[in-house]
């Protein structure tokens, strides 16, 4: 059985993850290869692309961190946990939550992100 609270928790450390290699072997450990990822602004497949994305989005919001907001809630092999982007010193900049699906391994196998809050600069 997936323990949903530490999955979301290890989600969001990987998305703050700046190191490029931990980062790295940190998608790997927790993605299926083949995972999927999918939010209203971006669409990728496989860790590569996921590793990819997680850049870009460190890339365009420099010094800003992922937090969990409330509780991670689960079931079968599904979950959903909330987030918010932040510096720490003002409001969250992006708001939005996570659905993941996981295999019977744990992996993530795909990511479905919807954003309830972004800067009008980033909304497609």
């Amino acid at each position: 059985m997936t323990d949903f609270d530490q999955l979301a928790q290890t989600y969001v450390a990987t998305w703050n993850e700046k190191d490029s290699d931990r980062r790295l072997r940190l998608v790997e450990e927790l993605f299926a290869p083949e995972a999927s990822y999918v939010d209203p602004i971006a669409s990728v497949q496989g860790t590569a692309a996921i590793i990819g994305l997680i850049g870009a989005v460190q890339d365009q919001f420099p010094g800003h961190v992922f937090e969990l907001v409330g509780s991670t809630d689960g079931h079968h092999d599904q979950a959903r946990f909330r987030w918010g982007l932040a510096t720490g010193e003002e409001e969250a900049a992006v708001i939005g939550f996570d659905v993941v699906k996981v295999a019977p391994t744990g992996s993530i196998v795909q990511v479905l992100g919807f954003l309830d809050k972004v800067p009008a600069a980033t909304a497609a």
